[in-house]
C-alpha cells in the first residue's frame, strides 16, 4: 500500500499534469469505488464543469480541490492515476475516468479494486468521512519532539503499532516505521510510554529524515507502486532493514531478522535494536 512518500509523489506528479484542467464529464465503471455521495449520477453531475484548482495530500489521501467541491481519493493497495489522450485505448481495470475539455483524460485504474473516492462540498471535507479523525502530519513544522513525546506519554502500546495508528501520526506505514525505528535504535515492541526523552528525540529525527529522503527519491517501488507518470520510486535501494531478512545489517553486520508485531511483518537488527 502506498505510504506518505508515495502519495506525496503522486500528488506532485498530478499537480504537474492536471492542475487547471476542467472536467467535461465523468465515467464510473465500478460504482463501489465512489462512497460519497451514494448516488453515482449525483457524483458525476456535481463534478461536470468544475476545474481542478489545487491538489494536495492529507495523510495517505489525495485531495482534489475543485471550484465547489473537494474529491478525497485513497489509492489503497494498487490504485493508480494516469493522464491519457481520449483516443488512447482503455486499460483493463480502469474504473473511473475524468474527461477534460481539452480531450485529455485522467484515468483511475485499480486491479485490486480497494480504492475509494469521496466528494464533499468545500469546507466540509474534514467534518465527516475519512479525514475527520486524522493525527498530526510528520513533515509539518507543527510535528516537534514535544508533540511526539505527548503522543507517547503514558501509552503501554508497543511503539510500532502506535506509530501505525493514523489517529496519532498520519502517513506512516510498515516500511517507514521499520526504517525509522532502525535509525533511532529502538525495538518495535518497546512500550511507547517507556521511551526516554533521548529516544523520543532520536525517533522524531529519524521519522522526519526517513520520510523526507523517501519523498525526494519518489517513494519506494515495493510490489507494483508507480507514480502518476508510470515511474518507479527509488527509495527501496536505500532501505536498511525492511525486506532484508537474513541480510547483513548496514551498521554492524548482524543478520536482519523478521517477525510479527501487531499483525505486521517487522524487520529489525537484533544488535542495533535491543529489546
Amino acid at each position: 500500500m502506498p505510504e506518505l512518500p508515495e502519495v506525496e509523489t503522486v500528488v506532485r506528479t498530478l499537480r504537474s499534469l492536471v492542475l487547471g484542467k476542467t472536467i467535461e464529464r465523468v465515467s464510473v465503471h465500478l460504482p463501489r469505488i465512489i462512497r460519497q455521495p451514494d448516488d453515482i449520477e449525483q457524483f458525476k453531475a456535481q463534478l461536470a464543469g468544475q476545474t481542478i484548482q489545487d491538489i494536495s495530500r492529507r495523510a495517505k489521501f489525495i485531495q482534489f480541490f475543485m471550484d465547489q467541491d473537494v474529491l478525497i481519493s485513497h489509492l489503497r493497495m494498487e490504485g493508480r492515476y494516469g493522464l491519457y489522450q481520449s483516443e488512447e485505448p482503455m486499460e483493463k481495470h480502469t474504473h473511473v475516468v475524468f474527461h477534460f475539455t481539452d480531450q485529455s483524460e485522467l484515468r483511475y485504474r485499480d486491479v485490486r479494486q480497494f480504492g475509494t473516492m469521496d466528494l464533499f462540498p468545500k469546507g466540509m471535507e474534514t467534518a465527516t468521512g475519512p479525514l475527520a479523525k486524522l493525527g498530526v502530519e510528520p513533515l509539518e513544522e507543527s510535528f516537534t519532539p514535544d508533540v511526539l513525546a505527548k503522543l507517547l506519554a503514558g501509552r503501554s502500546t508497543k511503539i510500532k503499532p502506535l506509530l501505525l495508528n493514523q489517529e496519532c501520526i498520519v502517513g506512516l506505514g510498515n516500511i517507514y516505521v521499520d526504517e525509522s525505528l532502525f535509525k533511532a535504535g529502538i525495538h518495535p515492541e518497546k512500550p511507547a510510554g517507556e521511551l526516554a526523552r533521548e529516544e523520543v528525540e532520536r525517533l522524531h529525527e529519524s521519522i522526519v529524515a526517513t520520510l523526507s529522503e523517501a519523498v525526494e527519491q519518489g517513494g519506494s517501488s515495493i510490489k507494483s507502486y508507480v507514480n502518476g507518470q508510470g515511474e518507479m520510486g527509488m527509495f527501496q535501494q536505500s532501505l536498511a532493514v525492511y525486506g532484508r531478512k537474513n541480510e547483513a545489517c548496514v551498521r554492524c553486520g548482524a543478520e536482519i531478522v523478521r517477525f510479527v508485531v501487531g499483525g505486521r511483518g517487522t524487520h529489525i537488527c537484533p544488535v542495533c535494536q535491543k529489546k
